[in-house]
């Protein structure tokens, strides 16, 4: 049987096909197409792995990994530093490191480690088969350890100028951090496999700043107040049966806006326990806001809500007190009462858990 059609097409009647469409000018060869992926610039996988250490101090500046996976395994007695966003990280056989990994859109899974100090930030947190890790951590979902123990916790706190819109391009709202809501997959009856940190834990004391010329470039602090996450007391006992909810509705300077009221309340001494951005619907509004749900159910539209909560004596007044004076033009939800306010919190935590998946 005859062919019923040939691979190349003919030339559109009324002329030859211009030069370019497949075939060369000058030559009339027909050239091979190109498509898109072939222009792409061809990743090294040597690029993204650090293997086989001791005893070394590596990283990455901001800008070098760009989203890629990263891949860190059998290090011994190194520092090691990832200043930008990337897709994954596996850390695997890493003994007596310290290790900053800058924030990753998906999961970031420790193996067979012992005896490291880490910041990380991620949207997943996983351990397997690991001893003595002590991680400053933030993390969008509920970290997962398993078969691990001597594992201890604290709330994330970094900063360099880069690192806000590295949270951006990995997908990550700062807001989202549930560093001490621990899962231990394999508990063991009678014991504790995990903990949280001291609350004096500073981050330079366990993961130093880089001594090496190439990273003393990144302008890092350690400081707690300028750290991009804000530091959340999470699972700690709250130091009073008074809180607060405070919800900022979507616009222009809602970070800003959240960040100002957190330093006005912290100032004052009340403790910042858990922060959350997440999105409403009007059944959402009704269900946490209650009676006052009407006045905020527009301002749903625009995107999602940033929620913070409180603690100390007289933080119901304190919060509506700053809120009126400092916030005057901006809407915002807070607590009307000591009495309804743990109810508040409750009621948004629970909405925005679910949400979320925990």
């Amino acid at each position: 049987m005859g062919c019923l059609f040939s691979r190349r097409s003919k030339p559109a009647q009324g002329g030859p096909q211009p030069a370019g469409a497949g075939q060369d000018a000058a030559s009339g060869e027909q050239k091979a197409p190109q498509y898109s992926w072939d222009l792409r610039a061809k990743v090294d996988p040597k690029d993204y792995t650090f293997s086989g250490l001791k005893n070394e101090i590596v990283g990455r500046l901001p800008g070098k990994v760009a989203g890629q996976q990263f891949v860190i395994q059998d290090c011994e007695n190194c520092k090691i530093y990832i200043f930008d966003h990337s897709a994954t990280i596996m850390i695997d056989d890493c003994v007596n490191c310290q290790i900053f990994l800058g924030p990753v859109k998906g999961s970031v899974f420790f193996r067979d480690c012992k005896d490291c100090k880490c910041v990380v930030a991620c949207q997943q947190f996983r351990t397997r088969d690991c001893r003595k890790l002590e991680v400053f951590l933030c993390c969008a979902t509920q970290p997962i350890i398993e078969s691990s123990t001597g594992m201890k916790f604290g709330c994330f706190q970094y900063y360099y100028p880069e690192l806000a819109l590295q949270f951006k391009d990995a997908g990550l709202s700062i807001f989202n951090n549930t560093w001490s809501n621990i899962h231990d997959f394999t508990p063991v009856s009678g014991e504790n496999n995990w903990g949280l940190l001291p609350e004096t834990a500073v981050v330079q004391d366990y993961v130093p700043l880089p001594s090496s010329e190439e990273l003393k470039a990144v302008r890092i602090s350690t400081d707690a107040t300028k750290s991009i996450i804000p530091i959340t007391r999470g699972r700690r006992q709250k130091n009073s049966d008074e809180s607060c909810l405070a919800v900022f509705f979507a616009g222009d300077y809602t970070t800003a806006n959240a960040r100002k009221l957190i330093d006005e309340m912290t100032s004052k001494g009340f403790q910042l326990v858990q922060t959350k951005e997440v999105l409403m619907k009007a059944e959402d509004a009704h269900r946490v806001f209650q009676q006052s749900a009407l006045e905020f159910i527009p301002l749903l539209e625009k995107g999602p809500v940033v929620a913070l909560e409180f603690n100390g004596d007289s933080a119901v007044e304190q919060c509506q007190s700053t809120i009126n004076e400092v916030f005057s033009g901006t809407k915002v939800f807070v607590s009307e009462s000591k009495a309804s306010a743990s109810q508040d919190v409750d009621n948004f935590y629970n909405f925005a858990d679910m949400q979320m998946g925990m």
